[in-house]
C-alpha cells in the first residue's frame, strides 16, 4: 500500500446507482473498489455501509480516519421524476403568477390531440404576487411596501408550504427588490430559493422553472445529506474545530461542490449520477490521445451516453420530468435500459424491455432477493454470458435454476395471449429476444447523440463501463460501425472513479444583452434591430461609439465582478487553494432567439462565426452580434488518480494459462459456442486473443463476440476491434 501524508484525507468516491452503490478509495496512487447493494428506502445507509467496509480494508478505523467523501446522487433526480418533492410556494411579480403553468405555450407532441402537459409543481393556491416592478434597463419602477411584505409573510404562514421560491421580473438586471423580499421571508425559517442567486439570467419562464425545481428538491436533498453526515458522526479536530469528515456532491456540470451548497442549490445535482462517468471518459480519452469518444455507461437501471469531441459538451437546454432547467449540465442522454430492466409483452404481443426496472429490491431473479420477472441480467445468465460462480469476485452466487424456471413460466403464462409466431419457444430464445430489444433501445440513444447531431459514430471510440456495459458494447459498436471499444479497468466503478477525478467547481453567470462593436451596421447611421436587449437607445450608441477596446474592458470588468463573488463564496466554504478561471460568453446574431457559447478572448467573434458554421452549416460575418450572458467557471484542482495501471511495456501476446478460469458453452446469435472464460486481473499488457471469449472481473463482465479480437493495452484497458 502507498502511504499518504498524515495531513491528507482518505478520499472516497461513491456512485449511488439504482441497483449497486459503487465505492472507490484512493490510497496514494492505488485505487480500491467495493460494490454493495443500494438501499432505495435509505440511500445514505447504503453509502455509509460501503464506505465503512472499504475503510476497514485499508487497516484504518472509520471512527478515527480523516475522510473526504465525494459522491454522485440520484436523490434529486428521482424526487423530481417521481413527484416526491416539497410543497412549494412561489412568490413572483403580481400578474405573473401563472407563468409557471403557461410556460411557452408549446405542445409536447404537436399532433397528439389528447396530449396532457405535466401539472405545475406549484398549485394555484400557493402562488403569491407582489406589487413590484423592475424595468429591463435595471431601473426600479416600484418597490414593495412594508405593509405588503407583512401581509405576504402572514399569508405564507397559513399556506403550509415546506419551501419557498422567489422570482421577480428582470431581477437579473437589478436584484434590489428580490433582496428586500428575501430578507423579509427569512423570518419563516423555510428553505428559500432566490432567482438572482441561482440563475441571474434572462428568459423568465426558464428562470422561474429552475428556481421552482430548486425549491421543490431542497428539503428532500437537505434531509438526505444531513442523514449521510450523521452516519459518519459529528467528530471534529481539537485544534481547528473542523469536521473530520467532509462530504461533497457531484454537480450535473461535471464538478463537485460542498454538501452545504448542494443542499441550498439541489437543482445543480439533477444529473449528478451520470456526470462522473463522463468526466472519467474524458480523462481516459485525454490520456490515450483520443479526441473523439462516446461514453457508454450501462448500469442496473438505465444507460447514460454522452459524446466527447475534444471535451465533454455542456448544455443549459434540458427538460427533466417535463420542466426546463437552465443550469449548466453535461450533455447526457439517458434511456431506461439496464441490467435490471424488466421484460414484458405489450397488448400487441411485442416484446418490450424497460424502462421499468427491478432495481436493488427485489432485483433480477438470479439475485435471490424476491425477483419474479425476467430482466436483462437474467437473460445474460441463461445465455452463459454471466457465470453463476464468478459474480462480484465469486462473493455472490447467481441462481441460474431460478432464472430458467421463471423464464419458462413466463412463456407459459403468455402462450395464450401472444401470437405463436411472436412468442419465443424456449428460455434461451426469450433471453436472446430480451437482449435484442435492449440493444435496439441503447443503439437509438447512441444515434441521438451522434448521427442526429451531425457526427459520424464511425469517427469515435466507444468507452464502455458500468456493471453491464461490457456485455453489450461490442454488439452496439458493430451496429453503428464503431471500430474500437475500450473497456477501462474496474469498469463497474468507473463513474465513482470519475467523481474522484472531478475538480471543485463553481459556475457563475450574468445576463448583459450587450451589442458588440465592429460589424458593418455599427456606424450609427441607422438603428440595428435588436432582440430583448437590456442596453437600448442612447446607452447602446454610447457603447458602440466608445469603440472596441473600451467594450472589451467593460466585458472584462463584468467577469471581474463575477470572479470576485465566486472567490468570496469559495472562502466562505473554507477553500484556500489556487483557483483556475475560464471565461465564456453566450453570443448570437442580433434578432436570433438562441445563442452559442464560445471562449472569451480577443477573437471571440471569429470563434462564434466558426461555431455557427459548424452547428448550422452557415454563418453571416457581416451581421451584428450581441453578447447575451457572461459565463465564468472557477475550478480548484483536486488530486487525480490514474485511470488504469502505470503504463508498461507489453510482456506477451497470447492469453496465459493462468488467466483461464474454465470453458463453457455460451450463446452467440443463434448458436452455442465453446468459449473460454478469462480472469481479467491475470491478463497482462500485451495480451491478445480472438473471440468468442468472456472476460470476468470483480465489477463487470466483458463479452468478446466471435467476430471480434481483444488486446490489453499498456494501461490495462481491454480494446475490442473487428479484424478485417
Amino acid at each position: 500500500m502507498v502511504l499518504r501524508p498524515k495531513s491528507a484525507p482518505l478520499r472516497i468516491g461513491v456512485d449511488a446507482g439504482g441497483t449497486f452503490t459503487d465505492c472507490v478509495i484512493l490510497e496514494g496512487s492505488r485505487v480500491r473498489i467495493l460494490k454493495v447493494f443500494s438501499t432505495p428506502d435509505d440511500p445514505a445507509g447504503g453509502i455509509a455501509e460501503g464506505v465503512h467496509q472499504l475503510i476497514e480494508g485499508t487497516g484504518e478505523s472509520a471512527a478515527n480516519a480523516r475522510l473526504e467523501i465525494i459522491h454522485g446522487t440520484t436523490v434529486g433526480t428521482n424526487a423530481l421524476l417521481e413527484r416526491k418533492g416539497a410543497r412549494v410556494a412561489l412568490i413572483t411579480t403580481a400578474g405573473f403568477e401563472d407563468l409557471i403553468e403557461i410556460g411557452r405555450q408549446n405542445r409536447p407532441r404537436l399532433y397528439d390531440l389528447g396530449v396532457r402537459r405535466e401539472p405545475a409543481l406549484v398549485p394555484r393556491r400557493l402562488r403569491f404576487g407582489v406589487h413590484e416592478r423592475t424595468a429591463a434597463d435595471a431601473r426600479i419602477l416600484q418597490t414593495p411596501s412594508k405593509a405588503a411584505l407583512r401581509q405576504l409573510v402572514g399569508r405564507l404562514r397559513k399556506a403550509d408550504a415546506e419551501s419557498l421560491a422567489l422570482c421577480f421580473l428582470f431581477c437579473y438586471a437589478n436584484p434590489s427588490n428580490e433582496r428586500m423580499v428575501a430578507q423579509a421571508l427569512r423570518v419563516l425559517g423555510l428553505p428559500l430559493s432566490v432567482s438572482h442567486e441561482i440563475l441571474p439570467e434572462f428568459r423568465e419562464y426558464e428562470r422561474i422553472s429552475t428556481v421552482v425545481v430548486n425549491a421543490y428538491l431542497a428539503p428532500r436533498l437537505g434531509t438526505y445529506l444531513a442523514r449521510l453526515a450523521s452516519a459518519f458522526g459529528t467528530r471534529r479536530f481539537p485544534r481547528s474545530g473542523k469536521p473530520a469528515v467532509r462530504i461533497s456532491v457531484m454537480q450535473s456540470s461535471g464538478g463537485i461542490t460542498t454538501a452545504e451548497r448542494a443542499a441550498r442549490e439541489p437543482v445543480r445535482t439533477i444529473l449528478s449520477g451520470p456526470a462522473g462517468g463522463v468526466v472519467a471518459t474524458a480523462r481516459l480519452a485525454q490520456r490515450r490521445g483520443i479526441r473523439q469518444a462516446i461514453s457508454f455507461d450501462m448500469g442496473g437501471t438505465s444507460t447514460d451516453v454522452s459524446l466527447i469531441d475534444g471535451a465533454p459538451r455542456t448544455t443549459r437546454e434540458i427538460t427533466l420530468g417535463g420542466f426546463p432547467v437552465a443550469v449548466p449540465v453535461l450533455d447526457v442522454h439517458s434511456v431506461g435500459a439496464g441490467g435490471g430492466s424488466l421484460a414484458r409483452f405489450d397488448a400487441g404481443g411485442a416484446l418490450r424491455v424497460g424502462p421499468e426496472s427491478a432495481g436493488a429490491v427485489p432485483g433480477p431473479i438470479c439475485y435471490r432477493r424476491g425477483g419474479t420477472r425476467p430482466t436483462v441480467t437474467d437473460a445474460h445468465l441463461i445465455l452463459g454470458r454471466l457465470d453463476a460462480d464468478h459474480f462480484l469476485g465469486s462473493d455472490f452466487r447467481l441462481d441460474l435454476e431460478a432464472a430458467s424456471g421463471i423464464f419458462a413460466q413466463f412463456l407459459k403464462d403468455h402462450a395464450r395471449r401472444v401470437p405463436g409466431r411472436l412468442l419465443p419457444r424456449t428460455p434461451p430464445g426469450l433471453a436472446r429476444g430480451i437482449l435484442a430489444v435492449a440493444n435496439a433501445t441503447m443503439e437509438r440513444a447512441l444515434r441521438v447523440i451522434s448521427v442526429e447531431r451531425g457526427h459520424d459514430p464511425r469517427d469515435f471510440a466507444l468507452v464502455s463501463f458500468g456493471g453491464a456495459g461490457g456485455l453489450h458494447a461490442a454488439d452496439l459498436a458493430r451496429g453503428l460501425g464503431i471500430a474500437e471499444v475500450i473497456v477501462p479497468p474496474d469498469p463497474g466503478a468507473f463513474s465513482a472513479l470519475g467523481v474522484l477525478l472531478s475538480d471543485v467547481v463553481k459556475d457563475l453567470s450574468h445576463s448583459v444583452l450587450m451589442p458588440v462593436p465592429g460589424s458593418t451596421t455599427d456606424s450609427g447611421d441607422r438603428p440595428t434591430p435588436r432582440a430583448r436587449s437590456q442596453v437600448s437607445g442612447r446607452a447602446r450608441q454610447q457603447i458602440l461609439a466608445r469603440g472596441w477596446e473600451p467594450f472589451l474592458q467593460e466585458i472584462a470588468h463584468g467577469f471581474v465582478r463575477l470572479e470576485r463573488a465566486g472567490r468570496a463564496q469559495f472562502r466562505a466554504e473554507g477553500f484556500r487553494d489556487a483557483i483556475h478561471a475560464e471565461r465564456h460568453v453566450d453570443l448570437r446574431y442580433v434578432g436570433q432567439s438562441f445563442e452559442l457559447t464560445v471562449p472569451f478572448d480577443r477573437k471571440f467573434r471569429e470563434a462564434f462565426q466558426s461555431e455557427h458554421e459548424r452547428a448550422y452549416g452557415h454563418s453571416q460575418p457581416g451581421q451584428s452580434l450581441e453578447i447575451v450572458n457572461l459565463r465564468l467557471r472557477l475550478a480548484i484542482r483536486t488530486p487525480k488518480p490514474a485511470i488504469g495501471r502505470t503504463p508498461s511495456k507489453p510482456v506477451r501476446r497470447d492469453p496465459p494459462r493462468a488467466a483461464l478460469l474454465k470453458r463453457k458453452s455460451v450463446w452467440f446469435e443463434d448458436e452455442m459456442m465453446d468459449t473460454p472464460l478469462y480472469q481479467r486481473s491475470r491478463l497482462p499488457p500485451g495480451t491478445q486473443f480472438t473471440g468468442p471469449a468472456v472476460v470476468l472481473e470483480y465489477s463487470s463482465t466483458t463479452v468478446v463476440p466471435p467476430d471480434y479480437a481483444c488486446h490489453v493495452d499498456s494501461q490495462a484497458s481491454l480494446v475490442l476491434t473487428r479484424p478485417r
